[in-house]
């Protein structure tokens, strides 16, 4: 039986821990849990624990970047 082109797609997708992404985007890992709850990182619970996809992380990231580029010394 073949299976159809969606379950590769799937294979390709790297899940990361809360931990992991607590340590990518420098802050804790309750932070994480926030943004979870909150729907605005999106995770997978397997469990009792989420995974996030990476994809997710540098889509998140990249939202704040225009922030970040602007920066606090900038303002002083």
């Amino acid at each position: 039986m073949a299976h159809d082109g969606g379950s590769n797609a799937l294979r390709e997708v790297r899940f990361l821990t809360v931990a992991e992404v607590a340590d990518m985007m420098r802050v804790s890992r309750m932070t994480v849990y926030r943004l979870v709850h909150s729907g605005e990182l999106p995770a997978i619970r397997f469990g009792r624990s989420f995974r996030v996809p990476e994809s997710a992380v540098a889509q998140t990231l990249e939202a704040v970047r225009p922030h970040l580029d602007g920066g606090v010394a900038d303002s002083a």
